[in-house]
């Protein structure tokens, strides 16, 4: 009986061990995407980090302000998302009225993002402002673009109501552009398609 309890428990425990996800599975489940990707943002209204969060859970990624990021933090990345609103319209520079206004032309200069991948996003109003739409991402992209990293991501102006945007590139946007205003029940489902698409493209 001893001999047969013992054949039983080893079976037992032998099926649990079958079933039981090993450890070096859990630790490729947990940070193949998120080794070496990371989402930065910053915000006035919370709209900007609202859209981050979407992103965040698409991917499986955390998410950071772009004013608690240190320099070896991003220069350690192979791939960045960068978001932000727009608040000062129809300017050249400092768009965002964010901490990127500093960051993009005080910080950037100093790290080597060279090669890197980047997708932007970004946030504005289409019924407000529908002449400067998200024209801060379009500032994003044009000063990582020029500091060599390889820009993916842009998307169809498609089912947007604005007038004009400095974020269009050759009749499409940068990357992902939302408006929580007055388009924000679209907003976690474009995030959802934009992350599969950045998939598509290598990006992760």
């Amino acid at each position: 009986m001893k001999l047969f309890l013992a054949i039983v428990s080893a079976s037992c425990l032998s099926e649990v061990a079958a079933f039981a996800p090993s450890a070096q599975r859990n630790i490729h489940t947990t940070t193949a995407l998120n080794a070496k990707v990371g989402i930065y943002y910053s915000t006035q209204t919370g709209n900007c980090e609202t859209v981050a969060g979407y992103i965040s859970e698409a991917a499986g990624l955390e998410v950071a302000d772009i004013g608690d990021a240190s320099d070896d933090e991003v220069a350690g990345l192979d791939s960045i998302i960068v978001g932000a609103p727009t608040w000062h319209t129809d300017e050249e520079t400092e768009r965002s009225g964010t901490e990127w206004d500093s960051w993009l032309y005080s910080t950037l200069p100093n790290i080597d993002v060279s090669g890197k991948n980047v997708a932007v996003f970004g946030v504005g109003d289409q019924a407000s402002y529908s002449e400067y739409y998200c024209d801060a991402a379009g500032e994003l992209y044009d000063l990582f673009s020029a500091a060599g990293c390889k820009m993916m991501g842009s998307t169809s102006t498609d089912g947007y109501e604005h007038d004009s945007s400095k974020a269009e590139r050759d009749g499409k946007f940068v990357g992902l552009m939302c408006d929580e205003d007055n388009q924000y029940d679209m907003s976690e489902d474009r995030a959802k398609a934009w992350v599969e698409q950045l998939k598509g493209e290598g990006f992760f």
